[in-house]
């Protein structure tokens, strides 16, 4: 029996949309690249700080022979309308039903069909390991960086979900592909806070994605650029001709269903945290939790420059939480600041927390230079 044969047929079956298969070797050609962006500042929080399991596999699973990578597209059709009176852009990373199982399970359901003709140890990851995985991804032929630092596969473009399985199976690996984006910068021009800064090298301190989901301070410039996007940011991939023409997902569980790709502003404000999580824990963005997607829902509806949403946030600079007071100042204050001087002036007098108070001050003279 071919072996590797078996399990590309097997995956097929299971649903996984790409297989690939790489050997253990080390990433050794992105070990200087890693120290560099360290050194740069350019390192996020999400990310193992330890750069040789990042790059060894053996560091990760020592007796690892074989790497097992899928790929799964995520890239379905969804056009229904909301009718929200305030609503923010999700990302179709987290329309549906959270990759992270839906991806895992898949995997599971791999491993047993391998298991059924030959025992072997593995582990297994999505998106949470240690290791590089869309460097993995590349290696195991899935597909080729884009210039926006995606996995992209000719079939099915950038929107596709990796896992990988670290195995000690011995199977033939696969060849990597040719990169396809040629003299296309698309993504690279299409990018609104400039975090693509050249072909291949993204700064991800400036991607809307991960200012979605750090909990630092986001910075005010960086602030005017995310649009009403309240969890990830698809632009870069939307943008891309290879996506254009990409074979859609037959996947329902990306289908948002309950969300249809947006987030109910006004609603979110009023839920509890165990209603947000009955609502919204089945989706990948909810894994930040309420306040960080009601931070970024107040972001949105400051750069929506609707004079009427004031009101709305009016009422937020009394809300318990210090964050959602500080943001909803920002916010008032990018729409109008004439009619938002007056308000936060009168907020900043009955402002009992000291920090809240100067950052109220603060975000006051930025905007009164900024409108010189």
């Amino acid at each position: 029996m071919d072996f590797k044969k078996y399990i590309i047929g097997k995956s097929k079956e299971i649903g996984i949309d790409v297989i690939g298969f790489a050997d253990c070797n080390k990433l050794n050609s992105l070990k200087g690249f890693l120290i560099e962006r360290r050194e740069n500042n350019k390192e996020t929080e999400f990310e193992e700080r330890d750069i040789e399991k990042r790059i060894d596999p053996k560091k990760v699973f020592p007796s690892c022979k074989t790497i097992i990578t899928i790929g799964v597209s995520y890239n379905v059709e969804f056009n229904d309308k909301v009718e929200y009176k305030f609503k923010g852009k999700i990302s179709k990373s987290s329309w549906g039903e959270d990759y992270h199982r839906v991806i895992k399970e898949k995997m599971g359901k791999l491993i047993n069909e391998i298991k059924k003709e030959k025992d072997f140890k593995y582990e297994y990851f999505v998106d949470t390991g240690p290791l590089i995985d869309r460097e993995l991804a590349k290696k195991s032929g899935i597909g080729w960086y884009g210039k926006n630092c995606s996995i992209i596969n000719n079939f099915y473009g950038s929107f596709i979900f990796i896992g990988y399985i670290l195995t000690d199976l011995d199977i033939e690996p696969d060849i990597e592909v040719e990169e396809g984006c040629n003299d296309c910068n698309l993504c690279i021009k299409a990018c609104p806070t400039g975090a693509l800064e050249e072909p291949y090298r993204l700064n991800p301190k400036k991607c809307i994605s991960y200012l979605t989901q750090t909990k630092n301070e986001i910075p005010y410039e960086l602030r005017e650029k995310m649009g009403i996007k309240i969890y990830g940011c698809d632009t870069c991939q939307l943008i891309c001709p290879i996506n254009k023409r990409a074979v859609k997902s037959d996947k329902n569980e990306f289908i948002p269903k309950i969300t249809k790709g947006y987030i109910d502003i006004e609603e979110l404000f009023t839920l509890s945290n165990r209603q947000f999580k009955e609502k919204y824990g089945h989706m990948a963005g909810s894994w930040r939790g309420r306040n960080i997607l009601r931070r970024n829902s107040l972001i949105a509806l400051g750069n929506m420059k609707e004079k009427k949403n004031i009101y709305f946030l009016k009422d937020l600079l009394n809300d318990e939480n210090p964050m959602i007071r500080k943001y909803a100042t920002w916010s008032i204050l990018n729409i109008d600041i004439n009619i938002g001087s007056s308000i936060i002036k009168e907020a900043i007098k009955v402002e009992k927390n000291e920090d809240v108070k100067k950052e109220m001050e603060s975000l006051l003279k930025y905007f009164q230079n900024k409108n010189c």
